[in-house]
């Protein structure tokens, strides 16, 4: 399970994923950014941004076990979240643009699955991820009306982009569950006789 940090990890671990696999021999002057929405009032010159507009449960991990720590304590269950990003392309051009999309789109199919050693290489924390943990991303269209109302909050400045999710991150706890019972001190074993017929 994953730390609270993980949400900033992930995004931070798809941005420099991009940066780092670039072919800069093409688009030399790239930037990739992590975007709020009040940063599409400005724009890259060309690059990728990158917004997380959404943050949901997933609902068919939503009942996990609670943790157990390795000395034995159990801690409330972890909090399985899916990420929605919108993958954005800026240009001079039409054709940069095209082309910067494109190539992202590539990148990102070719990485859909970011282990535990990506993400925890790119955050603050070595230790946001266990080492058995990764991150399945995935491309996730959205309907025409969903997109439309998500380009009514970054209007004026609408680039071509592609929406994709990060699934299955589990958020753990630090807080113990109560304990309900008694730890076991002795067993009792009581044999009886079937009646005889």
């Amino acid at each position: 399970m994953a730390t609270y940090r993980a949400i900033a990890a992930t995004s931070e671990t798809i941005r420099t994923l991009l940066d780092e696999a670039c072919p800069r021999g093409e688009f030399l002057d790239a930037r990739f950014e992590l975007f709020q929405a009040a940063d599409f009032q400005k724009q890259l010159d060309e690059g990728i941004s990158i917004f997380l507009y959404r943050i949901a449960i997933n609902l068919s991990r939503r009942n996990l076990p609670p943790t157990v720590t390795p000395d034995g304590r159990r801690l409330r269950p972890p909090l399985p979240v899916d990420l929605f990003y919108v993958i954005s392309a800026w240009g001079r051009s039409v054709s940069r643009q095209h082309g910067l999309i494109g190539w992202c789109m590539r990148t990102l199919e070719d990485a859909s699955i970011l282990p535990a050693a990506v993400l925890n290489g790119t955050g603050p924390d070595e230790d946001t991820f266990r080492p058995h943990e990764a991150v399945e991303l995935s491309c996730e269209p959205l309907s025409l009306q969903d997109l439309n109302n998500l380009w009514e909050i970054v209007r004026p400045n609408v680039p071509i982009s592609m929406t994709y999710v990060a699934r299955l991150i589990a958020l753990e706890s630090t807080v113990p569950m109560p304990q309900t019972y008694a730890p076991a001190q002795t067993r009792e074993v009581e044999f009886a006789k079937w009646p005889e017929r």
